[in-house]
């Protein structure tokens, strides 16, 4: 049987620089990043290592569960359902254009934690409807390459239209808007450049 996710949810998202050529040091930075957060009380940290082979990815993902183990803190891999099951991670997190939920809500255990990437309230609640756990909704604010921010009344209608389904915002959240987030009724926030850094993990922001 699945925890519930604890409101608010905080969500790692690794920075996705990791390859080949610099596994080794790469590897460690992120481990310790996750000790970090494991003591932090972070509640998910997305692997979302895309240059990674299979295989790396599935001994970086097994060191981070080991780091997690015992903790409130839950692992999950960006994309590859089967090396998180392979690596004993709790999950998977489906970008916006991957396989649907049901296909792994259908093809893998129970308690297996599915996140979905969403831009739309039309993705969002497929999603849900396909047996997801929770998703990502953005970009909220200002973020690279992201395209047009969805903005904090967008959020607002989209969390109570699925209350208490979680959505967790994303895109351009960091110390100076987070708590903005929560109060427009998100049950959480992910983040990669704030929450990948030593400073904010050990206690900058409080919840």
């Amino acid at each position: 049987m699945k925890r519930p996710l604890e409101k608010p949810i905080t969500y790692l998202i690794t920075k996705g620089d990791a390859d080949h050529a610099n596994f080794k040091s790469k590897k460690n930075e992120i481990l310790g990043l996750i000790v970090l957060a494991v003591e932090a009380g972070i509640s998910l940290v997305q692997i979302r290592e895309k240059n990674l082979s299979a295989r790396l990815l599935f001994v970086l993902t097994q060191d981070a569960v080991e780091i997690a183990r015992k903790s409130s803190t839950r692992i999950l891999v960006n994309g590859r359902a089967d090396v998180a099951l392979a690596a004993g991670a709790d999950g998977v997190h489906l970008p916006a254009d991957g396989l649907p939920a049901n296909v792994i809500r259908k093809n893998f255990p129970p308690h297996f934690l599915i996140g979905v990437s969403t831009h739309s309230a039309e993705e969002a609640l497929n999603a849900r409807s396909n047996g997801a756990d929770f998703v990502t909704f953005g970009p909220i604010f200002e973020s690279p390459g992201k395209g047009k921010p969805q903005g904090l009344e967008m959020l607002k209608k989209l969390s109570a239209s699925l209350h208490p389904f979680p959505v967790i915002a994303l895109g351009g959240i960091d110390e100076t808007n987070y708590a903005s987030v929560l109060q427009s009724g998100a049950s959480g926030f992910a983040a990669i450049r704030f929450l990948n850094t030593e400073s904010s993990l050990r206690g900058l922001f409080t919840i």
